[in-house]
């Protein structure tokens, strides 16, 4: 026994040798989950002493959610479904701060007494650095720039959203191939110096070059390329961020085109600069200033001199805004008028900046005068202009050869819903849709300044009221230096667009109205009355071959005679009947009631309070509308009693219709299509009357019309 003790106790306390220099955190637990052991590694890592962290269950170390983790798998660790697991979490040190630790179970069944190991290793180092590699990315992927890798060998090697954006490949179409696949044909050589340039260890820095995307568009682009090194610092490929200038490029186009027009001004002797000393009152000014001035150099050297000038209104003015110049505030701009040695008063635009000393006094004035006369006089005729049309409907806008505007009236304002400040002075195409100006009003522009009035008809969609149909005229003006502008009158043609679209399918109603009531005059003609005629025909035949039969059947087919008579009769009283000719329009409604009733074994009541006579203007319009009305109660309404009134109140003729028949619902319109409806609406109107239809299902149908009337007086008869 005594040899066993000898031998286990180096074991042990090896085993504690080992268990206390272990750079690593070590702990033993009970079942439990109470610490029993911890090393000096594990008291480090927390803070926390041995003889605190005994007194700690192995959940209190951390934040609820990572304990709750970590006492899931510790049950399944005494329940003997596991024997060890593994769980990165967070830790609280003594002082409250977090630190994360790489946790490694394991059970212990050798002891009397089952065990628990815990190593947990300080791994906050790499956890942060994985957050920071996690943010790396994501700013690289929320980059508007286009970031992407490329090997040596000039392949692609990663690519981000903003790459995709800008070059219109995604991650898979690119990555795999030739970075030259960007590059125009053109630049092939540029690639490969930039390559070259990497592989040395330098870097590149803004370099403006051009680039081609999937469409193959141009796009202007600047490029800051890093060379790639490994952990010994080889260089194994390279990172660069392109950023899309195509929009800066064209402002510094423009602004080059903008600084040539002012060189070749100067150089037209409309402006010149000028140098004024303080201390001297010497004034030098550049050579185009002697045409604009009407003096020479040596005439006006002096500010004194040139300061005499100045119209005499304008004085004070300019005096004002040179004393007000300071430190703070050393720009001037004025506008002022200026009176030539011939006495021609001309406009000049001053825009010059003050230099002071040290001690803030004003030592010299250096700038640009600009002969703004013509603009001036331009502009007092616009302004009479624009008081000439503020008043019209129309919409008007007057523009310069540059496209921008110089003029908008009240009512293109407010159709468009933009102050003057944000249209005046702006090139159209800030305010107008961009689609509808390249498509079509800058073409139209164009031909304009070509000197052609041009007329057409557009449609535009504004803010509040939609889709709009326009009639456009554009009126080219000349200035001193040729065609320089353009007047644009735009006319809302909607409503006229949607009145010939009503006229039109009013017509083509009413056309449809006739054709049908042809078919059905022809029908008649043909299926009722040519029949009967051609029977009548050979009933004659028929007595001709029996005479003996005359005298019986005689009476009886002058019978039928007389009935196809009245049938045709009938159908030429629709179309026009004499009777309104010979007994005026009142009699003449009144006995095609009785006619019609006749006809088809039903009842139609006429009664007038009329005590004159209408003129056919009125009557015959009446009459129609009448015939429609009877026709369709008659066809409709499944009753055979139709009620007709006509009277005269408050100066107009009224006529009724009335059934109490099965109605229609009146929003879908009349029988038939609407075709009846609509020509007695229109024979209303033209008779510059009103129709009311009023009826609904099962109750019933009247029809109200409502005509001017001026009763003629006896003189007036004669």
């Amino acid at each position: 026994m005594g040899e066993v003790l000898q031998t286990r106790t180096p074991d042990i306390q090896l085993f504690r040798d080992i268990f206390n220099a272990s750079p690593i955190g070590i702990a033993v637990e009970n079942i439990d989950g109470q610490l029993l052991f911890v090393n000096p590694a594990f008291c480090s890592f927390l803070g926390f002493t041995e003889e605190e962290l005994r007194n700690k269950h192995c959940v209190d170390f951390s934040p609820a959610e990572d304990a709750e983790k970590d006492w899931a798998l510790f049950q399944q660790l005494r329940a003997g479904s596991i024997d060890h697991y593994q769980l990165e979490k967070r830790y609280f040190r003594r002082d409250g701060s977090l630190v994360w630790g790489g946790l490694s179970i394991s059970l212990l069944n050798n002891s009397p007494f089952p065990l628990v190991m815990a190593m947990v290793e300080d791994i906050t180092d790499k956890k942060r650095a994985e957050e920071t590699r996690f943010r790396h990315t994501a700013i690289v992927e929320s980059s508007e720039d286009a970031i992407a890798s490329v090997t040596l060998d000039g392949v692609v090697a990663s690519w981000n959203a903003g790459a995709q954006r800008m070059f219109g490949y995604c991650e898979s179409e690119i990555v795999g191939k030739p970075v030259t696949t960007l590059v125009p044909p053109e630049r092939s050589d540029e690639e490969t110096r930039i390559l070259e340039t990497l592989k040395g260890g330098a870097r590149i820095d803004q370099l403006e070059t051009i680039r081609v995307t999937k469409t193959g568009k141009r796009i202007n682009v600047s490029l800051s390329i890093s060379p790639i090194k490994d952990a010994s610092g080889k260089i194994v490929g390279c990172s660069g961020i392109a950023r899309d200038i195509t929009e800066r490029k064209r402002s510094e186009q423009a602004l080059r085109e903008s600084e040539e027009r002012l060189r070749l001004a100067a150089q037209a002797g409309r402006m010149f600069a000028y140098s004024w000393d303080a201390a001297s009152d010497v004034i030098e000014r550049s050579g185009e200033s002697t045409g604009i001035l009407g003096v020479s150099q040596g005439e006006v050297a002096t500010g004194a001199a040139l300061a005499a000038m100045v119209h005499p209104e304008d004085r004070e003015k300019l005096q004002a805004t040179l004393a007000g110049l300071t430190v703070e505030h050393p720009n001037l701009r004025i506008t002022y008028r200026m009176i030539r040695p011939d006495g021609a008063v001309i406009w000049l635009e001053r825009n010059s900046r003050a230099y002071f000393d040290e001690g803030g006094k004003l030592k010299q004035v250096v700038g640009m005068v600009i002969d703004v006369t013509e603009r001036k006089q331009a502009e007092e005729k616009l302004r009479e202009f624009e008081r000439a049309v503020e008043g019209v409907e129309e919409l008007i806008l007057v523009v310069d050869r540059e496209y921008r505007c110089l003029m908008a009236n009240r009512g293109f304002l407010k159709r468009r819903n933009l102050t003057s400040e944000q249209v005046v002075g702006r090139f159209v195409h800030e305010f107008v849709v961009r689609e509808a100006y390249e498509n079509v009003i800058k073409p139209k522009l164009d031909e304009c300044f070509r000197g052609n009035v041009v007329r057409y008809e557009l449609k535009y969609t504004y803010p509040e009221i939609g889709e709009r149909d326009l009639f456009a005229t554009y009126y080219p003006v000349k200035g001193n230096t040729g065609l320089d502008r353009a007047v644009c009158i735009l006319h809302d043609i909607t409503d006229r667009k949607r009145a010939e679209r009503t006229l039109a399918e009013m017509t083509r109603k009413l056309i449809e109205s006739q054709e049908q009531e042809r078919a059905r005059i022809g029908r008649e003609l043909h299926d009722d009355i040519n029949q009967r005629l051609a029977m009548f025909s050979v009933q004659l035949e028929q007595l001709q071959q029996n005479p003996a039969e005359l005298q019986r059947r005689v009476q009886e087919l002058r019978r039928e005679l007389r009935q196809i008579s009245d049938d045709v009769q009938a159908v030429s009283h629709d179309l026009h009947s004499s009777k309104l000719e010979y007994l005026g329009a009142v009699a003449g409604m009144k006995s095609w009631c009785r006619e019609v009733a006749e006809r088809h074994k039903s009842e139609v009541a006429f009664r007038s309070d009329f005590p004159g006579n209408l003129s056919l203007d009125i009557g015959l319009p009446l009459f129609r509308v009448l015939q429609e009305a009877v026709n369709n109660a008659i066809k409709h309404s499944g009753e055979k009693k139709v009620e007709v009134q006509l009277w005269e109140d408050s100066g107009e003729i009224h006529l009724s219709v009335r059934d109490s028949g099965k109605g229609f619902v009146v929003e879908t319109g009349m029988p038939g299509k609407g075709l009846g409806l609509t020509s007695m609406r229109e024979r209303v109107r033209l008779a510059n009357g009103t129709i009311a239809i009023e009826s609904m299902p099962m109750g019933g149908t009247n029809i109200h019309v409502r005509i001017p009337f001026a009763r003629q007086s006896n003189t007036e008869r004669l």
